[in-house]
């Protein structure tokens, strides 16, 4: 497999995919003026992620580069019918959209991790989830900036055709891959549940996806706490809260450059360690009213999550026969995800209950705690055979 052309395909993709998950929210809440219904489009985002155990079962059913194609020229061929979504009687079309922009996420995850673990020497996946991070953190970067600029001059519409152009790039990519794939083992269809059943049997596997849905939890009530910060820790206006963001979304483009060498010298249970422990470290500095150190936190915060979820990632990759990567990822993806969708929702009422200078500390506490407790997992040495590699060409 052509990394870079693999790569190019993820940034185009990636640009997308933020510009409209950034604009959903906007859009809904300009022609309602309801904040909750603005509130429920991440919902209806997120809400496919439970489906990853089955999504990733499907996946495993068939050659994963024709789906690829698949469904990002499906998304490419759905999006422009949101040019109709120009009233608020109309809005259940965006939220049809957006559950289905979802669901095509959490099957593309699933797609991408397989066809990568059985096309690459799995000494490489540490590098190329790393620069996978690195690549889609500098579109969180860019991509809002665009699409909050065509959503104030021309309205979602526009958005939503330049989210359909790059899924028709992404296909094209995708289809100029390179990638010698077996077919799919035919006969009895691997059970649903058998994702979650290798993920726990393993040893090496279950601490650290465990690990990193705990993470995940403790991110989101992190995230909840962001503007009560920048407000009254910090005395700034609520948009003070971009700089912290952007300054999280640089450490996670350095963490993604560094993550697969590092990974090529330490096991991933360490990584992900290391990665815990930052975001403890700089989730609890958050309560000092300091903005060099409040900055210096988010940096951390940015380095120390992607850590984590490429670690767990890689392991899975490395770990799960090639045949059955779809449903272990998808699995792991619901395992590690889910949580911070929830803690989001509950941070919310928590901030309103709990002072977040108690809120952070506890939460760096945690973090700290959930980093030694995997520090202090034994699993066996991985095994280097894989069964069934697919090898590119």
């Amino acid at each position: 497999m052509r990394v870079p052309l693999y790569l190019t395909a993820v940034l185009v993709s990636g640009f997308g995919t933020t510009a409209m998950w950034l604009v959903s929210g906007i859009w809904v809440k300009s022609l309602t003026g309801s904040d909750g219904l603005a509130a429920l489009t991440a919902f209806a985002l997120w809400a496919p992620a439970l489906l990853g155990p089955l999504l990733g079962s499907v996946v495993d059913r068939v050659r994963r580069r024709p789906l690829l194609v698949a469904v990002n020229l499906a998304m490419a061929a759905l999006l422009p019918l949101l040019l109709w979504v120009d009233r608020p009687d109309r809005v259940w079309l965006l939220f049809v959209v957006l559950v289905l922009y979802g669901t095509q996420g959490a099957v593309h995850e699933a797609a991408e991790a397989a066809l990568a673990a059985g096309a690459l020497d799995r000494e490489r996946l540490g590098d190329l989830n790393g620069l996978r991070m690195t690549v889609n953190e500098a579109m969180k970067l860019v991509a809002p900036l665009v699409a909050a600029g065509l959503f104030a001059r021309y309205g979602g519409g526009p958005v939503a055709l330049l989210d359909a152009a790059t899924f028709a790039v992404a296909a094209g990519v995708f289809a100029l891959l390179r990638v010698r794939e077996g077919r799919p083992v035919p006969g009895r269809r691997a059970p649903v549940a058998d994702g979650a059943r290798m993920l726990w049997a393993s040893a090496a596997l279950r601490p650290l996806v465990l690990a990193g849905g705990f993470t995940m939890l403790l991110a989101g009530l992190n995230g909840a706490a962001v503007y009560a910060v920048v407000d009254r820790g910090l005395g700034h206006a609520p948009a003070y809260a971009g700089v912290l963001y952007a300054v999280q979304g640089a450490g996670s483009v350095a963490a993604g450059l560094v993550a697969g060498p590092l990974l090529r010298r330490v096991a991933e249970r360490t990584l992900a360690v290391a990665g815990l422990a930052l975001f403890a470290v700089g989730a609890a500095a958050r309560v000092l009213p300091y903005d060099v150190v409040v900055l210096g936190a988010s940096g951390l915060i940015g380095v120390g999550l992607p850590w984590v979820l490429i670690a767990t990632m890689t392991a899975v990759q490395r770990r799960v026969p090639a045949e059955a990567v779809g449903r272990a990822a998808g699995t792991a993806s619901t395992l590690v995800f889910v949580p911070n969708a929830v803690a989001l929702g509950l941070g919310a009422g928590l901030t309103a209950l709990v002072d977040v200078w108690t809120l952070l500390p506890v939460v760096g506490v945690a973090g700290a705690a959930g980093a030694l407790a995997l520090a202090a997992t034994r699993p066996r040495p991985r095994s280097h055979s894989r069964s069934r590699r697919v090898r590119g060409r």
